[in-house]
């Protein structure tokens, strides 16, 4: 019914891989390079002491750095419906995502910090916008559809990009992968019970559900990011095998995913030109608006600035919480 089953199944079959990896060895290469290169074609794993190019070192930290600022940012569209939610049980389990939704960018930040960069560097980077998150988390979320809809087109496509991820060849990356996907298919199955709900009660609440999917359908498209030909990291990052599929070849497994999925919501997905294409046995559809995507990166979207005043502010009320910390941490360790 969800259709990440067997996106799920990847993750074990990535879980069971890291455990085979760790106890194999690579042999037969003599220099540094040598042997980073063997350890990445043999699809083992380089982890913090092991000699990486600085260029391999800078992309993961972009990377992950932009994936851990999504995460803590991505709490504030679904955080600002906790207490408009239209039950406790609605309420609770909304609370329980965006508490997680903080747990994954801890993980992440957590990873980036083994390749030799402070988690308050990285937040510092995001607080002065030298740093990007995703693009769908500056949409408003207008309506209680709207959390349904997150939950199943930004949390589905966020599984679909990441699952690969649990097999990247850094080694803490591709460990927090691992539970970080194990509770975004959770978060997928929310929004869709919500949608499911909605699209099966009244001829308002349907509406309100086809309303939201209309307009997310597109930004969470965007979400994989520009087309293979316009995209700088792809090819190097697949070389390296951080990534392993590209940006299109991502962006179609979500579609042909979804179209299934909206069959048993009876909501429609709202591109005219969605047609199966059995030569590529895979659906054609409509692109969605990269010029759009680019506006809304470079801080130009409906809620970029709301959400960077969001951020900044909880990080400067937040700051007696850290020096407290500190302060402790010191008095301790005297």
């Amino acid at each position: 019914m969800y259709g990440n089953d067997g996106l799920l199944g990847e993750v074990e079959a990535a879980e069971e891989a890291l455990r085979d990896a760790a106890g194999r060895q690579v042999s037969g290469s003599e220099g540094l390079e040598e042997y980073f290169t063997a350890v990445i074609e043999a699809d083992q794993k380089i982890e913090p002491r092991d000699w990486m190019p600085d260029s391999y070192r800078k992309t993961l930290i972009r990377q992950i750095a932009q994936h851990a600022h999504s995460e803590i940012i991505g709490m504030q569209p679904e955080g600002n419906w906790i207490s408009r939610a239209p039950s406790l049980k609605r309420k609770a389990i909304l609370l329980a995502k965006v508490q997680d939704e903080a747990g994954h960018g801890l993980y992440l930040y957590a990873a980036a910090e083994t390749l030799g960069v402070s988690r308050d560097e990285l937040v510092q980077m995001l607080l002065e916008g030298r740093q990007k998150y995703s693009s769908i988390f500056n949409y408003p979320t207008l309506t209680w559809a709207d959390v349904g809809a997150i939950g199943w087109l930004v949390d589905g496509a966020a599984i679909v990009n990441q699952v690969p991820l649990c097999r990247c060849s850094y080694g803490p990356y591709a460990r927090a992968m691992i539970r970080i996907c194990k509770e975004e298919s959770f978060h997928q199955r929310q929004g869709y019970e919500i949608l499911h709900t909605l699209a099966h009660g009244t001829d308002g609440q349907k509406a309100l559900a086809q309303d939201s999917v209309n307009r997310w359908w597109y930004p969470s498209l965007a979400m994989f990011g520009p087309p293979d030909a316009d995209s700088t990291h792809s090819a190097q990052s697949m070389a390296w095998k951080i990534k392993r599929f590209s940006n299109d070849e991502l962006r179609q497994r979500f579609v042909d995913m979804c179209v299934q999925q909206a069959e048993v919501l009876g909501l429609t997905l709202p591109d005219p030109d969605l047609r199966w294409n059995e030569e590529r046995q895979a659906y054609d559809y409509t692109q969605p608006d990269y010029d759009e995507l680019k506006r809304v990166i470079s801080g130009d979207g409906p809620c970029n600035r709301q959400r960077m005043a969001h951020r900044r502010g909880a990080h400067a009320e937040g700051a007696w919480v850290r020096e407290a910390a500190a302060a402790y941490a010191k008095k301790r360790s005297r």
